[in-house]
């Protein structure tokens, strides 16, 4: 049970931060099916930092890990300005524009990943290796029956998601900018016309989703696959989209979501170990979290309430 909840967290909370970023965007107005291609993006920032820095920094050092991080929500928010400008300026379909992001990022990160392997670290490898990272345990707290797994051996960007969780919730109904955004995507007349600049709020609210796409992907590079390459792209953004559906576009509601994605994830491939499968079937087990997807999808549908002006051009002339 203990390695459930420390392996259900470790992929839980990198989807969490995903899908939040997904929730300020569409909170603001904005469908944004990029998340995926952001959160690529981003791990693909983070991965050539970690490795063109690797002779800057002694071996043991951390300060790269988290730099990386920084660098991610960077390269994740560089990149989601062109879904931005597609859906703001150039008024282009929101959802083909999310698509096309995502096949572009697929596209990019691959291409430069190779060119940039062979041309300046001479290696043939779509793949950015990257430190591993280290993992954490508290002592007294962490013998404490199945409480005490969640300060057991887990990653540091645990710690980091989880302020940022409290900081954009803080942001999102605790600040005025939350409750402009919040009308962004609820009320975009009754904000214009209190001189409020809708588009401005909106680009601000994508922005933000590509930062911390950039953030949650890079820390699947490091927890996954300990390594960037065309492999970080598996799905998650779209599980990220279907969690912060299935919390109707609420942080904590999300929060559980991805806890149930997480912890069903890693209970498949515990089972899938407990029985002794060959690597098929754990593969195959893989899919439990796309199929709890599913489900919940359909059994709550009906109660979900996506914001009022989600998906729709805003035009001032109409105000």
């Amino acid at each position: 049970m203990n390695t459930i909840i420390i392996d259900g967290l470790s992929f839980a909370l990198p989807l969490l931060i995903i899908a939040i970023g997904g929730i300020y965007s569409e909170r603001s107005g904005i469908t944004n099916l990029a998340l995926e291609g952001l959160l690529g993006f981003g791990a693909f920032s983070g991965g050539l930092f970690v490795a063109a820095t690797a002779g800057v920094f002694a071996p043991t050092s951390q300060v790269p890990l988290y730099l990386s991080f920084l660098v991610a929500a960077g390269g994740g928010a560089l990149f989601s300005i062109l879904h931005a400008v597609l859906c703001i300026k150039f008024r282009a379909d929101q959802v083909i524009s999310g698509v096309v992001v995502n096949i572009v990022s697929i596209a990019l990160t691959g291409f430069f990943t190779s060119t940039i392997n062979a041309a300046v670290f001479g290696q043939a490898s779509n793949k950015f290796m990257l430190s591993t990272s280290p993992r954490l345990t508290i002592p007294l707290i962490s013998k404490i029956p199945l409480l005490g797994a969640v300060f057991t051996n887990f990653y540091p960007f645990e710690v980091i998601i989880l302020v940022l969780v409290a900081l954009c919730w803080y942001l999102l109904y605790r600040t005025r900018y939350g409750l402009h955004l919040r009308a962004a995507g609820d009320n975009p007349q009754a904000l214009d016309a209190a001189g409020i600049d809708v588009a401005r709020v909106r680009f601000k609210a994508v922005l933000m989703s590509g930062a911390l796409s950039g953030v949650g992907g890079m820390c699947f590079a490091y927890s996954i696959s300990t390594n960037f390459s065309p492999a970080i792209y598996f799905g998650s953004g779209y599980l990220a989209i279907a969690a912060l559906i299935f919390g109707n576009w609420k942080i904590m509601p999300t929060f559980a979501a991805c806890l149930i994605f997480g912890f069903a994830r890693s209970a498949a491939y515990q089972l899938v170990l407990a029985l002794n499968a060959d690597a098929s079937v754990a593969d195959l087990a893989m899919i439990t979290p796309y199929v709890i997807t599913l489900l919940l999808l359909a059994f709550f549908a009906k109660t979900n309430r996506s914001p009022r002006a989600l998906g729709e051009l805003y035009d001032k002339s109409k105000r």
